[in-house]
């Protein structure tokens, strides 16, 4: 895949999420991201026990205390440093994991 830039990191509000949908080996898909400082942490957005949408609200995916990513279909919990599922129908299992790049402000696709 050819590097793009995904959007800005000061798109993501530091310790928030957000939703992006970028061309991933010739498809369109969905991706959800968490920024930590710095660091961005890149997901498809989609749950690994019935593929469906995590976020609740477009671009919301942390539970209230913002220290882990939520499934809004059935309550399940990812840690947001690797995507793996520790609580629900889908434990031991992991979000899917996009590589991308923070450089000179822009959050990059690799």
């Amino acid at each position: 895949m050819k590097a793009n830039s995904l959007c800005q990191l000061e798109d993501i509000e530091d310790g928030e999420s957000a939703s992006f949908t970028a061309v991933i080996e010739e498809r369109p898909t969905r991706l959800l991201a968490v920024r930590n400082g710095d660091r961005v942490y890149l997901y498809v957005n989609s749950c690994p026990h019935i593929l469906a949408p995590l976020d609740f609200m477009p671009g919301r995916f942390l539970t209230p205390e913002k220290d882990m990513i939520l499934c809004s279909s059935h309550g399940a919990l990812f840690r947001i440093e690797d995507g793996h599922c520790v609580q629900g129908p889908c434990i031991g299992k992991h979000l899917d994991a996009v590589p991308c790049t923070v450089r000179d402000g822009s959050v990059w696709l690799d």
